[in-house]
């Protein structure tokens, strides 16, 4: 093996692996959204249960439902909000980039890949947080909403 020949492997690796790591990447990343995905349907279904056993009350924090909730797949604990119970105004609520607010019952939702949230879905930081608007009618990514 020439030393010419061993240059064009070694390139030819790199350029495999140029290609290769980015693609990973996303799909780890899809992964990681597909399962916030889930784990928020699953928790809301744990919610749904809970109101029906304690004559419609939302918990007021995800401890109250007496089972271990997940982390969410960057590890960080989900949001929850109750909604329903009434102490915050409307003013304090997440929205969608029209500033109607996402749900009337409570709010479930990860902060995403970069552990950053603001109010309104439009902004920067909530582009890529996994949420639960209209009520759980619409699970996923904030900036899809």
């Amino acid at each position: 093996m020439t030393l010419v020949e061993l240059m064009i492997v070694v390139a030819l690796v790199a350029l495999l692996a140029s290609i290769a790591v980015p693609q990973y990447d996303a799909y780890v990343q899809r992964a990681r959204l597909s399962k916030a995905i889930g784990d928020i349907g699953i928790i809301s279904l744990k919610i749904e249960q809970f109101r029906l056993r304690s004559d419609d009350r939302v918990p007021d924090t995800l401890a109250e439902l007496g089972e271990p909730v997940p982390l969410d797949p960057w590890g960080r604990p989900y949001e929850f909000l109750n909604i329903a119970g009434g102490r915050r105004g409307v003013g304090g609520l997440r929205k969608d980039g029209k500033l109607n607010p996402l749900n009337s019952d409570f709010d479930l939702y990860s902060r995403g890949r970069d552990g950053e949230s603001r109010g309104p879905l439009s902004a920067k930081a909530s582009r890529d947080d996994i949420v639960r608007a209209n009520n759980g009618a619409y699970i996923g990514l904030g900036e899809d909403y």
